[in-house]
């Protein structure tokens, strides 16, 4: 498992634009995704999960990733965080 934080820096939070994106990526990954946000935990593969968070820009998100791809999909979500969900 790998655990790491990430700053959300898209305006206006994890809204529905931002998570749909997260989500598809994260799909496509074989390995769990657990999000925790202000004591909340979230299915990083669920949109309604992911948006229920409530982050909003300049919130923490840690990330547990765990399955036999996590080292990328962990690549990739920071990639997305980095790169602002630009697609």
């Amino acid at each position: 498992m790998i655990r790491f934080t990430v700053e959300v820096t898209v305006s206006g939070g994890l809204h529905a634009r931002p998570a749909s994106v997260l989500v598809n990526l994260l799909n496509g990954y074989r390995s769990t995704v657990k999000m925790i946000y202000n004591n909340k935990q979230a299915n990083g593969k669920s949109i309604l999960s992911v948006m229920a968070l409530g982050a909003k820009t300049g919130d923490e998100i840690t990330f547990e990733i765990e399955g036999e791809d996590e080292q990328q999909a962990v690549s990739d979500v920071q990639a997305l965080f980095e790169r602002n969900f630009a697609i």
